[in-house]
């Protein structure tokens, strides 16, 4: 074939293809690609790299020179971009220490609290879970936040809230007031639990990402395990209760000092349309010094253009949320996403860790006893959360859920069994075991419930994805929380943690084991291609895997489960 029989075209990457056409007038014109289809959009993101973009590179460093860019005042640079990123994640996650502490905090309260105000048992419980239900408003937040103002003003806004509210809880001179505070406080949390994990996840490289996302709820568990040892400062000071909800006070202005020197996420600028102002950012928190650097800023750049063009050409009405329900793609992440917190909330975690020095003093504890030894089931909950840090990347997602979840079981078998033995050192000995071994694991499983929806969101509905699933965490929070001390005379003790939060567990183990993909060592632009699968296609697939690691384990086999099959994950999708 001769050069007059063959025309060069360009795709939407321009990359060049050879398109062979008929003469005269017989010209067949080769029909766009689509890019609906997973493997297509897999391949356009593929040839996308390359030369192109050194390219985008080249004139975007052009650009920026003409534009006599000046770095302002909150403008940070670092020589090394890496040490950047670290102090961007170390403040964003200080959210997570917030909301930790002002979990824990209101448990050493507790014991002073309702008389000095005089609360009744169904007040008391309304203070208790007025932060979750404050949590839910705080989630509706995050879509306005995230799109009109960004992650970073949005982190900024959290941190009024938390400031407000807890000057308000220390002043609270009645149960209207408290109820107030409380709610107020909450807002914060479900604003800034949002989107924390959003903005680490936009920002931070891929191999990292669910390391770092995890960081989050390493901090929550830090900030519980700091909410305890507070409550035992002041317990013996008199108005201890006003002491400890205010101390939250510090960290939320540290924090909030801290975000005004961080940068916005580059993906949101790029979804709002400025390349430019999210290639500054990328500069200074990733750098372009590395070819994968360069790559990673250009597929950005190419999947959101793909997406934005996808979303104006398929979707028939201006309302984002209607995409849950009408996009199969967007349908399957807000699905998964929140029954992975359904499991993480339904388990029981956040009724515990309330009444943590209630059910101390339930099994033999004085007031004084039970707010130290509150102590050890935050500590169990915050040395758990330390592997996933530094393994969730090597294990994946998937396999970290499936292993985890049966350890938490055992703790809750454990706690309900102690209810039953008649000896009190063998009633202590076995909750207090019992209630470690389900921090310990939980604190591992946790992790999940912040580093599944922060990813699997398609860029465009990121923010109403994690209005969702932040709202329906603190919904679940609340309605678990609010209904413990019911619950637990209805169900009985043992009934409650054994039979319904460990019934939930077990349930929410065979789910992972069919439904749950792996997204480890995934950028967030192959995350979407991942969710593109028919849903019977990845059951079909989690299946097979999962019979294979049956299979491997019943012949001991376990390098090849816990070693090989961690390295061959990754990219495979």
């Amino acid at each position: 074939m001769d050069e007059k029989d063959t025309q060069m075209v360009e795709d939407n990457t321009s990359s060049p293809q050879q398109i062979p056409t008929e003469k005269a007038d017989n010209i067949q014109v080769a029909p766009p690609p689509d890019y609906s289809a997973p493997k297509a959009k897999a391949e356009q993101l593929e040839n996308a790299k390359g030369w192109e973009s050194e390219n985008l590179i080249q004139d975007l460093e052009k650009e920026l020179e003409q534009s006599n860019y000046k770095k302002g005042v909150f403008d940070l640079e670092f020589k090394n971009p890496k040490h950047f990123t670290w102090m961007l994640v170390a403040f964003a996650s200080m959210g997570g220490l917030l909301s930790g502490l002002d979990q824990s905090l209101i448990s050493g309260a507790n014991l002073t609290l309702p008389l000095a105000l005089h609360l009744t048992d169904r007040q008391n419980s309304l203070v208790n879970s007025g932060m979750p239900l404050g949590a839910v408003a705080g989630a509706f937040l995050i879509s306005p936040c995230n799109e009109y103002f960004g992650r970073r003003w949005a982190i900024i806004i959290s941190c009024i809230l938390y400031t407000i509210g807890g000057a308000l809880e220390a002043g609270s001179i009645n149960y209207g007031m408290i109820v107030t505070a409380r709610v107020i406080l909450g807002a914060g949390v479900g604003l800034e639990g949002g989107t924390v994990p959003v903005y680490v996840a936009e920002t931070v490289e891929s191999r990292l990402r669910g390391n770092l996302v995890s960081l989050y709820q390493f901090n929550i568990a830090l900030g519980e395990v700091l909410g305890y040892a507070v409550a035992a400062m002041f317990i013996t000071v008199p108005g201890n209760w006003r002491y400890i909800l205010g101390s939250s006070l510090v960290f939320s202005t540290i924090m909030g000092i801290g975000i005004l020197f961080m940068p916005e996420s580059p993906r949101f600028l790029m979804h709002k349309g400025k390349p430019l102002e999210a290639f500054k950012v990328w500069k200074r928190i990733r750098g372009t010094a590395t070819h994968e650097a360069r790559e990673e800023f250009f597929v950005m750049k190419v999947s959101t253009e793909m997406e934005e063009a996808e979303v104006a050409a398929g979707r028939t009405n201006r309302f984002p949320w209607m995409d849950f329900f009408t996009k199969p793609r967007a349908r399957r992440a807000i699905i998964y996403a929140n029954i992975m917190i359904f499991l993480g909330q339904f388990t029981g975690i956040n009724a515990i860790m309330y009444y943590m020095s209630v059910l101390m003093s339930q099994v033999g504890f004085d007031t004084y006893d039970a707010t130290y030894m509150s102590l050890v089931g935050g500590g169990a909950l915050l040395i758990g959360t330390i592997p996933a840090i530094f393994l969730m990347e090597t294990c994946g997602r998937r396999f970290w859920a499936i292993a985890m979840l049966p350890g938490f079981f055992l703790g809750l078998v454990l706690v309900g069994i102690s209810y039953h033995i008649n000896s009190l050192s063998g009633t202590l000995g076995v909750y207090l075991a019992g209630l470690v071994l389900y921090e310990l694991f939980f604190g591992s499983y946790a992790a999940l419930t912040w580093v599944i929806p922060s990813e699997v969101y398609p860029t465009y509905l990121r923010s109403y994805g994690m209005t969702t699933s932040t709202g329906w965490l603190f919904l679940s929070s609340f309605i678990v929380t609010y209904n413990f001390t019911g619950m637990q005379k209805a169900f009985t003790k043992t009934g409650l943690a054994l039979g319904f939060y460990g019934g939930i567990a077990v349930v929410g183990w065979f789910y992972q084991i069919f439904f749950m993909p792996e997204t480890k060592d995934l950028t967030l632009e192959e995350i979407d291609h991942l969710f593109q699968k028919p849903t019977a296609q990845l059951v079909r697939e989690n299946a097979k895997s999962a019979w294979g690691v049956t299979t491997d384990l019943a012949h001991a086999r376990f390098h090849k489960v816990f070693i090989e099959n961690n390295r061959r994950r990754g990219r495979e999708e």
